[in-house]
């Protein structure tokens, strides 16, 4: 898993239509009403994807189970039920990793509707807010998570963003939400 200090932003950097450059954002048209739209995909940094995590995993796995058998045919024959033993459990460790590395935040910001899906595991998480009611603050101070509040609802995003940038992430953050009440 990834800790705060090796997490990234993995965004796409794109010159903003009009008032200068998204650090953060992607933007793009709206292909049926022709809005500006911006999104923040806020991603874990992880150095494997699952489909490779599953290729070594199948690789570490016949290695073991070669030398295992290797000491199985010579008399050692409680080599084979500790190697399935330490096989089970690199697939368990291996299974929570490649299940979280697709983890990540989305923030998508069109009109005067910013929507935000987190998702962790198998479970996605789904909030819109009207960019009129929206605030966008720290929760308690500068590197701490960056919460999106509004009509009774709170959200708290940046996990996978490092510390020293999320502020900078707010920022922007109110700046494009600043933009599109202006429009």
């Amino acid at each position: 898993m990834a800790a705060s200090n090796s997490s990234d932003i993995r965004l796409a950097t794109s010159a903003a239509i009009g008032d200068g450059s998204w650090r953060f954002a992607h933007e793009s048209r709206d292909e049926v009403t022709g809005e500006s739209v911006l999104e923040w995909v806020l991603r874990r940094n992880c150095a494997l994807r699952p489909g490779q995590v599953l290729v070594a995993f199948g690789v570490l796995s016949a290695i073991s189970l070669v030398i295992a058998s290797g000491f199985w045919l010579v008399g050692a024959t409680l080599v084979m039920p500790f190697t399935w033993l330490e096989l089970v459990a690199l697939a368990a460790a291996l299974w929570v990793y490649a299940r979280h590395a697709t983890d990540r935040e989305r923030l998508h910001l069109a009109g005067r509707t910013l929507v935000v899906e987190c998702v962790n595991g198998a479970r996605t998480d789904r909030t819109e807010f009207d960019t009129a009611w929206l605030r966008v603050e720290p929760k308690s101070d500068e590197r701490s998570l960056i919460e999106l509040s509004g009509q009774g609802r709170r959200v708290a995003v940046g996990r996978f963003v490092r510390p020293d940038l999320r502020s900078p992430l707010a920022s922007e953050l109110r700046r494009a939400v600043r933009a599109q009440r202006e429009r």
